[in-house]
């Protein structure tokens, strides 16, 4: 039994298929027979399926284009400049093979018509924030991966609003490019792999769902980029290993998985088999800041390097501040001229956000890889983030007016301590601190109720 639901009209209904739906391009959607709409989304498990991934389509540039109509037919780049990187581009500029992260000359040669735009954030982050306010209104188990993506858990949609978690995510659909003049597509699951490989098989506007009966058979012959953990250093260790497809890795046993490749294999047996228990987590906690830079020519010299770093870390020191955090560990990014990447941290003795210490630590980690290679990126940052009150505790060595306060304990005579203990004052918790701690376990393992079997 299959069930459909159309987006247009809302009408539900059932019919019989020997086989299921295909999972992309031509037949992917089945017509509704009533208003005659062409992108009816129809699952046998569709009642069941309640872990949803949503997708915000070439982003930056949709968002460009419908504020210039003029645009819409044009092959939009943001980002590239002289010498950067693409940061996305539009599905007209894709057809030329134009990619994110793609360097600026290399998406010139293929697309030289292209319209290259400046990436303006503050407004993509806006404009990110009202789509996953409307997400929020919809259900609050959401977990953003990004400014234009989250996965969202459903279980309780029915008893929530009455409706399948299918049906909520329509009308998020219709309403998302309704209210903000976007598409997204949207896949929808029974575990956060799966939704989020069904998000990107019918871009743009799409929405795909993967059920528990064909998971396995659908990964058979899937290339094992597809799998999250794998990127082109373990794709091309898996392709050393003769392994290019998740059927070749279902297999292997775990053991073996486990043994060459670590703990990431213990994954991927889970994976390959359609199996994750990840739960869609409600923490959006910060991980990182840094800023970087790319230079207009090649540099090699220390110096000039110095003084770059010297503002990227004015920079990071200010945004600390801003954001009342601190990091515990300096981070030193560098691009070299052939595109490679070199990543270099040290951790601190505790967090800070003093400039002068983030500084310090960045140009001892520099100076080690000015060896004569020309670098066309510099970037500096830190990571391991906690509240700025517990940043840059006061040297107890130091001077008597620069210690932190302590209390004194006097001896009564009663007592078996020493005569006197210098005890230095705890910072008391924060009140996000405290929720936190006081709500993480119920998050982690609050039961989830069974999606209930709407009627159709």
């Amino acid at each position: 039994m299959i069930y459909a639901l159309c987006p247009d009209c809302h009408h539900k209904w059932r019919f019989h298929a020997d086989r299921p739906l295909p999972k992309s391009g031509e037949g992917a959607y089945a017509p509704c027979p009533v208003c005659g709409g062409k992108r009816g989304i129809a699952h046998a498990e569709l009642p069941e399926l309640f872990i949803g991934h949503l997708d915000c389509d070439a982003f930056y540039a949709s968002i460009e284009k419908r504020d210039r109509p003029e645009l819409m037919d044009q092959p939009v780049i943001i980002g590239g400049g002289h010498r950067g990187v693409v940061s996305t581009c539009c599905y007209v500029a894709r057809k030329f093979g134009v990619r994110s992260a793609m360097p600026a000359f290399k998406a010139r040669e293929l697309c030289p018509d292209g319209v290259f735009l400046k990436p303006d954030m503050a407004k993509y982050q806006r404009e990110g924030y009202r789509v996953r306010d409307m997400m929020r209104a919809i259900t609050p188990d959401i977990e953003p991966l990004s400014i234009d993506e989250a996965f969202l858990d459903l279980t309780n949609a029915q008893g929530t609003h009455c409706k399948t978690a299918a049906e909520c995510l329509i009308d998020l659909q219709a309403e998302i490019r309704r209210e903000v003049g976007i598409t997204v597509s949207i896949g929808l699951s029974y575990n956060k792999f799966l939704a989020k490989i069904a998000s990107d098989l019918n871009k743009p506007f799409g929405f795909s769902m993967i059920g528990s009966a064909e998971a396995v058979s659908f990964l058979t012959d899937k290339p094992v980029r597809m799998m999250w953990g794998v990127g082109p250093a373990m794709e091309r260790k898996l392709r050393d290993d003769g392994i290019t497809t998740i059927g070749q890795m279902q297999q292997l046993d775990i053991h073996a998985l486990q043994g060459r490749y670590g703990s990431i294999g213990k994954r991927f047996f889970y994976f390959s088999r359609g199996q994750d228990n990840r739960r869609v987590e409600q923490s959006s906690e910060r991980k990182s800041l840094s800023s970087e830079t790319t230079f207009n020519e090649d540099i090699s010299d220390l110096d000039e390097l110095v003084d770059i770093a010297k503002r990227l870390t004015a920079r990071v020191a200010s945004d600390l501040a801003r954001k009342e955090i601190a990091g515990h560990t300096v981070v030193l990014k560098l691009k070299s001229a052939d595109f490679k990447t070199r990543t270099r941290n040290m951790r601190l003795t505790y967090p800070t956000l003093r400039e002068d210490l983030i500084l310090e630590t960045a140009l001892t980690l520099l100076k080690k890889e000015v060896d004569g290679t020309r670098y066309r990126l510099l970037g500096v940052g830190v990571a391991d983030l906690f509240p700025a009150e517990t940043a840059d505790p006061a040297d107890l060595f130091g001077e008597a007016e620069e210690t932190a306060p302590v209390e004194l304990i006097e001896d009564n005579g009663e007592s078996t301590l020493p005569p006197a203990r210098l005890i230095p004052q705890i910072p008391r918790p924060t009140a996000e601190q405290l929720r936190e701690s006081l709500t993480r376990r119920y998050r982690q393992h609050k039961k989830t109720s069974r999606q209930h079997r709407f009627g159709f």
